[in-house]
């Protein structure tokens, strides 16, 4: 039998938490993760809040918050089979770091417009203000803006991660 730990849960539990609750929300691993923190804290500003704007910049996060898949993981094998092209070209890297002005599109075959209509018919989560959808055959988006620490819908303390990761 496995016995449950009763009280309060430790600092440490607490920020390792929010951590992994950020990790599999992406779908990321440590080694990445780390990365994408290297790389905040070399930002100007709050840590936490460019943390989650890197995050929240990959193009499949962005893939499945524009409705062209219905998950993340959907979005990701998208990208990966190259259905999705970035300002005309056809870009198969989940990790690239979409900028204000990019054009996501998907690619003009009758097999990528057929997946893509199927999960915009399921419909999701409206599209963040930072991305603008265009219903067009094929559907595309545009990126607007950097995504800011309100864009994240994700309920998570950045700065109890960014406790966590400066040790």
């Amino acid at each position: 039998m496995h016995v449950f730990r009763r009280g309060k849960a430790s600092e440490y539990a607490v920020r390792l938490r929010e951590k992994q609750k950020v990790k599999r929300y992406y779908g990321i691993f440590e080694r990445q993760f780390r990365k994408y923190y290297q790389e905040a804290s070399r930002r100007p500003g709050n840590t936490g809040n460019a943390l989650m704007s890197l995050l929240e910049r990959r193009l499949d996060n962005v893939v499945a918050r524009l409705g062209f898949g219905i998950s993340r993981p959907q979005a990701r094998q998208l990208i990966t089979h190259g259905h999705i092209l970035v300002n005309g070209r056809k870009l198969d890297i989940p990790s690239y770091l979409v900028r204000p002005g990019d054009q996501i599109q998907v690619k003009n075959r009758e097999h990528s417009r057929k997946i893509t209509a199927d999960a915009l018919a399921v419909g999701g989560p409206r599209v963040p203000d930072w991305l603008d959808r265009m219903s067009v055959d094929p559907p595309e988006g545009r990126v607007t803006r950097l995504p800011a620490v309100d864009d994240v819908g994700l309920p998570v303390i950045p700065q109890l991660i960014i406790e966590l990761l400066s040790r």
